[in-house]
């Protein structure tokens, strides 16, 4: 299947929400309830929220644009963390965050993923990071085995609100240059 790793645009805000909706309950650990799914998409990733990201000079939104439809998307925030906890377990200075990062349960095991974490990858360069982090819950273990299959390892442990309920993520970077 072809597609084509872009830029997002003000344009892609209400397709990038409707992907968000299919793609983020998935990285959810099982026993998430409903209700904090719905909280953490209404109050992160709305349509009026990718708006804000999209508008933000620090933050790059990538998609895999397969003829007009969009398969996945990552958000790269090119700017120091400010949890106390990322900040300490970080080596790689300065870093971007890897905020996001889904692909369409559709488009997994073909490619698009590593294609569009190799895009981040230079897109976090391009801008300067010499290390790129990013969370993910301790208990998603196909996204840790992807993201350590693309140079990230373990360097520390954080805590993300869903909704009512406290997770607990992992912390892992990976350098960008020798």
């Amino acid at each position: 299947m072809t597609h084509t790793i872009r830029q997002a645009t003000a344009d892609d805000a209400g397709r990038l929400a409707e992907l968000a909706a299919v793609t983020f309950p998935l990285a959810c650990p099982p026993a998430s309830s409903p209700e904090d799914i719905a909280a953490h998409l209404a109050g992160t990733l709305s349509e009026r929220h990718f708006r804000a990201y999209l508008a933000d000079p620090a933050v790059t939104v990538l998609v895999i644009d397969s003829g007009g439809g969009l398969r996945g998307y990552s958000l790269l925030v090119n700017r120091p963390a400010l949890d106390p906890d990322v900040a300490s377990a970080l080596t790689a200075l300065p870093s971007a965050e890897l905020s996001k990062c889904y692909v369409h349960p559709d488009h997994h095991g073909l490619g698009a993923a590593a294609d569009l974490m190799h895009a981040s990858i230079e897109s976090a360069a391009a801008a300067g990071a010499r290390g790129m982090w990013l969370g993910v819950n301790s208990e998603n273990t196909r996204a840790i085995r992807f993201y350590e299959k693309s140079g990230f390892r373990k360097v520390g442990t954080k805590s993300f609100r869903l909704g009512s309920a406290v997770e607990h993520d992992f912390v892992m970077e990976r350098p960008l240059r020798g």
